[in-house]
């Protein structure tokens, strides 16, 4: 996205009277922020300023001298077919609207209309054509299964594909103007991916990280919008919002789904008019910034239960991304596990530890509700009372067990048993654990007496009857 103009493609205004040229281009800038504007008053020069190829978007009269806007629409639609136009005429008839669609038109507006309506027009081309380009480039990103810009991502330790498919989505929309939802739970890494969006937008401006969990109403417009001097008791100066300290760069609002209602209706009008009002101030200011949101959250259940606006929702995830869960991922686990031995002797000021064998096999049993960051700071604590060469396992077991083993799916106090008709043996059930606990081990009799919670010559022993 262009840090100084808007949109991202140039708008061509065509008319043979300089005067409405200039009446309409100071329209989109101020009421819609649309600066990426050119106009042409000569009907000749059209084609060849298209042909440059930076034009999206053509807003044309028709009765204008040399060549009509109905020859231009023609030619337009032939030549450059992704290239829309808007048909902004003094001639209201049926019939030329009518033949203007049916050439190519993408909308016929009178210039006796109002203004606001023209312009409310325009800024509906925009989105149109901005989701367009959006789905052409990430279609074009998965079916080439290519990332141009991988060093974006390089603070993501990740070999997954899931994962892989994400970044060339995020590649793929960081340049678009709309906003980006990011969902999935605690500390899979969801920040990372707003740090990512960020460096790829091509925005020169900052990333400005806001967590709105916990924010009344009050707090959060003067936090986002500011406020003027006098806008209540105690303000005493001008505060300027992060909105501001985020010109021309990326605003992220992390725990989005923690937004009460009130302040959700103020995000919704900020991301339908694109303007805020700084608290205090009838001025309005123009929305400059890229707009990420991320929440732990299931917004879609928030939305049914009444607790999320429907239209806010929609807005919202126009682009999003569910990042996986650890669990779902564990492949990863050796490559996170190397690279977090090697942070934390780095922190820590000591050599990096050798990792025991069957560590890694030991992580791959434990479902990570806290995720990634779980993950890290269990390695840093076994790294701080680290003494010999070889990682020890005793602080990995503790937390897992601490954790009462960390399987997602599990329900507290409930019987495994439970509606098994007939019930198993006591020397069946028994078996049944001894396979289990030797499957999720890899065959690691070590690992297996630590999940069972018996001695390994306990659980030697049981396999050898098991196994008659």
């Amino acid at each position: 996205m262009d840090s100084e103009f808007y949109p991202s493609f140039r708008v061509l205004l065509v008319d043979d009277e300089p005067a409405w040229l200039r009446s309409l281009s100071l329209a989109l800038e101020s009421s819609s922020g649309i600066t990426n504007v050119e106009s042409c008053s000569d009907s000749r020069k059209v084609l060849e300023i298209i042909a440059q190829g930076e034009i999206g978007l053509v807003l044309l009269d028709l009765t204008m001298p040399h060549l009509s806007g109905e020859e231009l629409l023609v030619q337009i639609a032939e030549r450059f077919p992704a290239v829309a136009v808007i048909v902004v005429s003094g001639l209201n008839q049926v019939g030329k609207v009518v033949n203007c669609m049916k050439l190519g038109a993408y909308d016929y507006y009178v210039k006796t209309d109002d203004e606001e309506r023209i312009v409310c027009g325009v800024q509906r081309a925009i989105k149109h054509l901005e989701l367009q380009r959006d789905n052409k480039e990430m279609t074009r990103r998965f079916v080439s299964c290519e990332l141009q810009h991988p060093e974006a991502f390089r603070a993501i330790c990740t070999a997954d594909r899931a994962m892989q498919a994400i970044f060339a989505y995020i590649e793929a929309v960081a340049v678009s103007p709309l906003p980006l939802l990011i969902t999935g739970e605690s500390g899979c890494g969801k920040e990372l991916l707003a740090q990512a969006t960020h460096r790829l937008s091509g925005c020169r401006g900052d990333l400005v990280a806001v967590n709105v969990a916990g924010l009344d109403d009050t707090v959060f417009a003067d936090t986002l919008f500011g406020h003027v001097r006098g806008a209540f008791t105690g303000a005493e100066g001008v505060r300027r919002g992060m909105i501001e300290a985020a010109v021309n760069g990326t605003l992220f609002l992390d725990e989005i789904g923690d937004l009460s209602i009130a302040s959700q209706v103020k995000l919704l009008r900020l991301l339908q008019e694109g303007e805020y009002f700084p608290l205090g101030s009838d001025q309005p200011r123009r929305l400059k910034a890229r707009i990420v949101v991320a929440t732990h959250q299931n917004l879609e259940s928030k939305v049914a239960q009444g607790g999320f606006r429907r239209d806010l929702f929609y807005r919202l995830r126009t682009h999003h991304v569910e990042v996986p869960p650890l669990r779902s991922r564990k492949g990863d686990i050796p490559y996170l596990l190397d690279l977090f031995l090697e942070q934390a002797a780095q922190m820590l000021d000591k050599k990096k530890p050798t990792p025991p064998p069957g560590l890694v096999q030991l992580l791959s049993t434990y479902s990570f509700p806290g995720n990634v960051r779980e993950f890290k700071a269990m390695v840093f604590d076994a790294v701080s009372t680290h003494k010999e060469r070889m990682l020890s396992m005793d602080s990995f077991v503790k937390a897992i067990s601490a954790a009462g083993g960390g399987v997602a799916e599990r329900v507290p106090d409930q019987n495994p048993f439970a509606g098994f008709e007939p019930l198993p043996t006591f020397a069946n059930a028994a078996n049944y654990l001894l396979d289990e606990a030797m499957n999720r081990s890899g065959g690691n009799q070590t690992l297996a007496a630590r999940l069972l919670g018996i001695s390994q010559p306990s659980l030697w022993k049981r396999l050898k009857l098991a196994r008659g």
